[in-house]
């Protein structure tokens, strides 16, 4: 390695873009090309990014294939970056765990290691929470750099924030910014500190007999072990500190259990409950034979929990096991909030990603991006293939609990 390349991998490494981009600017050799590529990404040009590194991937070669491999992770971390959720690596000789067994096959641990957070990062993202925790449970993370202990750590944090162990995120949380700041990376260190934030802005509302106020991560979790009975709008479930009922194929379900739950304990009249979860203006017979169809449904549903009774004028939740009910609701109500929850981490989206991400189809996500455009709450720009969704955060909330990934059920 020749003395400006060594110099530009010091500067990229220490998150100096510029000065690396000073000392390879204008040298199109394969090294440089690289490097010239990860300082763009830096940047955040990553269009230009990725094709500097599918550049350097071919001027490489498979005589040269740790370097190869490196280029193919750093195209991964891009793919990650600009939500290309689905194929974060193309074709065969593209992948992702081929590069990653090609590095540590070399010897080359920490990009090996770097490349396994990608993978645990996209797992995040997509809610698999069992298979990132599997994934991160092969690390040892004392022996990795700090910017990579910081990353794993991050990792740790973010399953932890999703299964509702705060203070397993704290912990988590504390090693990244030590890590951090041992790295002397500006960027990782804000983004560790955005991430504490999550843990101390609102992430849901909590709806009690004469009263409602906003809870931090921390207060969600004392509450669902609490013996509460809680009906969940954030994942559409009803679950007490033994028993998880899930409603999300059945939001019909859901919104009679949710506007019982918000009367508790007292009753729901039948025409509100028809206005409510039916929409219906003018209810006739056929609506009423509806509701008590749906009612005996849910009754059957939550026979473990609560049982649903009638009343004169309607229809009363009893919880079994339960001394209290509460519904905990979203902090901020939107009929996409789930496509806002993606959209607020500031990154920009394709449709596609978001398809795949939620679960939903293409026309669906398509039809609430459209829906939230209009009302002003997203923008997009790009056409076609390359255009892409973004959002500000909703200030003063987080919206962990509103990604994909189960709460714990235990």
């Amino acid at each position: 390695m020749d003395v400006l390349i060594a110099a530009a991998a010091r500067a990229l490494a220490a998150g100096d873009s510029l000065a690396a981009l000073k000392r390879v600017a204008l040298r199109n050799d394969a090294p440089a090309l690289a490097l010239r590529g990860i300082a763009m990404a830096q940047l955040g040009d990553l269009v230009r990014a990725k094709a500097l590194l599918r550049k350097a991937a071919r001027a490489f070669g498979p005589k040269h294939a740790v370097a190869q491999a490196r280029c193919i992770v750093a195209e991964a971390e891009i793919a990650l970056v600009s939500r290309d959720l689905s194929s974060p690596a193309k074709g065969p000789d593209m992948a992702l765990d081929k590069a990653r067994a090609t590095l540590e096959r070399h010897g080359d641990r920490a990009n090996a290691a770097h490349a396994r957070h990608l993978e645990v990062r996209r797992l995040l993202l997509i809610g698999r929470l069992d298979e990132a925790d599997r994934a991160l449970a092969k690390f040892d993370a004392a022996p990795l750099p700090p910017a990579l202990r910081a990353a794993h750590e991050l990792a740790v944090a973010g399953v932890a924030m999703r299964r509702l162990r705060v203070k397993v995120a704290r912990a988590a949380l504390a090693e990244a910014g030590r890590a951090a700041r041992d790295a002397g990376i500006p960027a990782l260190m804000a983004e560790v500190e955005s991430t504490v934030g999550v843990l101390d802005t609102p992430a849901a509302r909590l709806i009690a007999p004469g009263a409602e106020r906003t809870l931090l991560l921390e207060e969600v979790e004392a509450l669902l072990a609490s013996g509460a009975l809680v009906v969940d709008a954030c994942r559409q479930t009803v679950r007490d500190a033994d028993t998880t009922v899930s409603l999300t194929t059945r939001p019909v379900l859901f919104a009679l259990v949710r506007a019982l739950g918000e009367a508790w304990p007292a009753d729901v009249s039948r025409g509100t409950l028809l206005a409510r979860v039916f929409r219906a203006k003018h209810a006739d017979e056929s609506h009423r034979a509806r509701l008590r169809v749906e009612v005996g449904r849910l009754r059957s549903k939550l026979k473990s929990l609560a049982d649903v009774n009638a009343t004169t004028r309607g229809f009363a939740l009893a919880p079994l096991r339960a001394r209290t009910l509460v519904v905990l609701a979203p902090p901020v109500e939107d009929e996409h909030a789930s496509v806002l929850a993606f959209l607020a981490d500031g990154e920009s989206w394709s449709s596609s990603a978001l398809s795949f991400a939620l679960g939903s189809s293409a026309r669906t996500v398509q039809r609430a991006l459209d829906s939230l455009a209009t009302a002003g709450k997203v923008q997009s720009y790009g056409r076609g293939r390359a255009r892409r969704w973004v959002t500000r955060p909703l200030p003063g909330f987080t919206t962990t609990l509103l990604l994909p990934g189960p709460l714990p059920s235990d």
